[in-house]
């Protein structure tokens, strides 16, 4: 189950609206081995487009460094789909690299960038495998193990 903040679960809508019709991507790091979806980092779509979305291999390299240092993890893997359903398509599953991380997908495919509810759906890939998981929305995190 991915349990995520109110705050983060907008930012990540907003995001997606925003670059609505192209896909938008970004990570949510954690603690390490805390599960918790802490800080938000919004990437560059590098692709440009509606259908598939690359992150800029500079700036995940980047981030990684960071959160190295940060001692810190991806707990969450986004993006948007803009024509089709929150299901991860046969190349986002190629590129699950992470077995630890939720991998979350926005569908803006019935509004797009304008007001309305998006399709918010989370999902586990491991080794080509993906099972839905359940999210919760809560007001804030526990900052407690």
């Amino acid at each position: 189950m991915l349990t995520i903040d109110r705050a983060t679960y907008d930012a990540i809508v907003a995001h997606a609206k925003r670059d609505h019709p192209d896909e938008a991507c970004g990570i949510v790091a954690g603690p390490e081995g805390s599960d918790r979806p802490e800080r938000l980092v919004e990437m560059v779509n590098a692709a440009g487009s509606p259908t598939f979305y690359e992150f800029d291999s500079t700036e995940l390299l980047e981030l990684y460094k960071e959160m190295w240092d940060r001692d810190e993890e991806p707990v969450v893997v986004y993006h948007s789909h803009t024509a089709t359903e929150a299901y991860p398509s046969r190349t986002d599953i190629g590129l699950a690299s992470e077995p630890g991380a939720h991998y979350v997908l926005v569908s803006t495919r019935e509004h797009g960038n304008n007001e309305g509810p998006v399709e918010f759906r989370s999902y586990r890939i491991v080794d080509g495998e993906v099972t839905e998981e359940e999210v919760t929305v809560v007001d804030g995190l526990s900052t407690s193990n």
